[in-house]
């Protein structure tokens, strides 16, 4: 028999114990099958040397593949030029999928120059994967301050090839930062006003995922979608029907998990449902009210029922519809879509997110390229020609306002000018907000009276604009709860620096007194306080009583109060006597 491999050879127990057969035995049964050591290596008893490496030798019958000046081998090419690809196309491919391993983009673009023909596939895959690689980069950098330049950016790419790209996008991007859900809804909201069939497929993926989640008990992912689905609604690309059917799914059979689900959807969207279905949101708040009284549940979400109804009493304060920067949608153009519901199978389309050969590929980009158009407003060159054409048909409205004294679209008059030139007129009023406001933070910045007077001349009030002073000074001076006096003595000094001031308060309290009706009583008191200390000082010409007329017919109870108060005022301030006086005199006679 043949003698055992050297593991299992049984070991001799002294040296001087083993037999010489053996040992004999022991010698010979290695050299039988060891093979010749190779050159360069000694016997058990030299010294050891680390073998020389051999050279690798090609497996038997395969010829060494050589490779061309271009890197390519003869298999390769036989390959490529089997599907009917250059070399450098089918390399293009296998360095586009990339297999796990990173591409420089230097050598991307260096391997898509290489195709000249874009009805090849190397080509349209390249196009897939920039078009997958730019989808993403936009759905993950959106945010609720940049959303409004992110959108333009989306529609800049073919989001009708790459709907399945965007729709798998923002789900995963939804799933991987729920905080971040409004964002991404309002995102679909505006792409479903545009295309409502991405609008349709996001939500058939949302719930077909909800029901694959719902049936594998996966509480993650049943509240992320229920999140996604309330924020849908919220944005009008839901309807009410399917809010309301996965309520009533959840509430059906209560367990702690779908109640704790249900109450954190009924958050996101209970206000929203409580404008669209009155009725329906009575019903779900009643199931939880009937769960809450049953006691089957746990205490924590016991707590969650009553925070919910806590919420609600508040009107859902702390959970407003949508934000203000996320309102993009206009009512009008909201496409809910009613026929996705919990019931049914829906097409998910699972195609759309890989890769398929179009043999129309020219032809629907050039498709896009329209859809682009219209919903952008046109491309570059055609936006420089429609500024041309703009600015020729400017010109010509410019003529005809000319002609005929016309104002414009945006709240101008071309005026012709005196040296034949054209004058632009302001018809907006927006110099005179301005001049309001900074009235408004000279009085109110200001310590006494002097100051205030002061900053009011250094403003240098254009011609006509003097109205606007006093006016001003009036209002500020009836919004204060009792009468202030620096506002008196600021009208007696603006009067006495100024005769144009005194003509502007005269005019001023015809108008006041005229509308004096309008005011509320302490306004009304401010206001008659104003005007006589300004009287009191004679910096007003007293001819001004010649607007009041005390008779039953011209007056009002408002307009009775306030001569009541002027009186008393100037009553207080320059006495009875002299107040007397002063009515009789001959010299006023006409205005009394």
């Amino acid at each position: 028999p043949p003698p055992p491999p050297p593991s299992k050879r049984p070991r001799a127990r002294t040296m001087a114990v083993a037999s010489k057969r053996d040992r004999e035995e022991e010698v010979k049964a290695p050299s039988a099958k060891r093979p010749k050591p190779p050159a360069g290596e000694e016997g058990e008893g030299g010294d050891e040397k680390v073998p020389k490496a051999a050279p690798e030798k090609a497996a038997p019958g395969a010829a060494a593949e050589k490779r061309d000046q271009e890197g390519y081998t003869a298999k390769e090419r036989a390959e490529a030029k089997k599907k009917g690809m250059t070399t450098a196309e089918k390399k293009a491919i296998t360095a586009s999928r990339g297999g796990g391993v990173y591409i420089p983009p230097h050598r991307m673009k260096k391997l898509a120059s290489q195709i000249n023909d874009k009805k090849t596939r190397a080509f349209q895959r390249i196009a897939w994967d920039a078009l997958r690689k730019s989808i993403n980069g936009l759905i993950n950098k959106v945010n609720t301050t940049n959303i409004k330049n992110i959108i333009p950016e989306l529609f800049n790419e073919n989001i009708v090839r790459g709907r399945g790209l965007l729709v798998r996008a923002s789900m995963k991007a939804q799933m991987a930062a729920p905080g971040f859900t409004h964002v991404y809804a309002a995102l679909i909201a505006v792409v479903n006003t545009k295309m409502p069939e991405i609008g349709e497929l996001c939500m058939k993926r949302v719930v077909m995922q909800f029901r694959r989640a719902y049936r594998r008990n996966d509480k993650l992912v049943c509240m992320a979608c229920t999140k996604f689905i309330a924020h849908l609604f919220n944005q009008g690309v839901a309807h009410e029907l399917l809010v309301l059917q996965l309520l009533h799914l959840l509430l059906e059979k209560p367990t702690d998990d779908s109640v704790e689900v249900a109450v954190d959807f009924t958050k996101e969207c209970g206000k929203a449902l409580r404008e669209a279905s009155a009725k329906g949101m009575h019903v779900i708040m009643e199931r939880f009210r009937t769960i809450l009284h049953e006691g089957e549940i746990d205490k924590r979400v016991q707590y969650m029922i009553e925070g919910l109804f806590a919420v609600r009493k508040t009107n859902f304060a702390d959970y407003p519809t949508m934000v203000e920067e996320l309102d993009l949608v206009e009512e009008d153009d909201q496409i809910p879509h009613d026929n996705i519901t919990l019931q049914g199978k829906h097409d998910i389309q699972r195609v759309l997110d890989v890769f398929k050969y179009d043999p129309k590929f020219e032809e629907n980009e050039k498709e896009y390229a329209q859809i682009r158009k219209e919903i952008m407003g046109g491309d570059d060159d055609d936006d420089d020609d429609d500024d041309d054409d703009d600015d020729d048909d400017d010109e010509d409205d410019d003529d005809d306002d000319d002609e005929d004294g016309g104002i414009g679209g945006d709240g101008t008059a071309a005026v012709p000018a005196p040296e034949g030139g054209t004058m632009i007129i302001d018809l907006t009023e927006a110099e005179k907000i301005n001049l309001r406001r900074n009235i408004y933070l000279a009085i109110m910045s200001s310590l006494n009276f002097e100051e205030v007077v002061h900053k009011l001349l250094k403003m240098c009030l254009q011609p006509g604009l003097e109205d606007e002073l006093c006016n001003m000074l009036i209002e500020c001076c009836s919004q204060e709860r009792t009468y202030v006096k620096m506002y008196g003595e600021v009208g007696q000094r603006l009067c006495l620096l100024q005769d144009i001031f005194i003509e502007k308060f005269e005019e001023s309290f015809a108008h006041q007194y005229a509308t004096i009706h309008r005011y509320e009583t302490s306004k009304l008191r401010n206001i008659a306080k104003f005007f006589a200390h300004v009287l009191h000082n004679d910096a007003m010409d007293w001819g001004i009583m010649s607007y009041i007329y005390l008779n039953e017919i011209d007056t009002t109870s408002s307009s009775r109060i306030f001569i009541k108060i002027m009186f008393q005022e100037l009553s207080e301030l320059m006495g009875l006597q002299k107040l007397k006086s002063r009515c009789e005199d001959p010299l006023l006679a006409e205005a009394f």
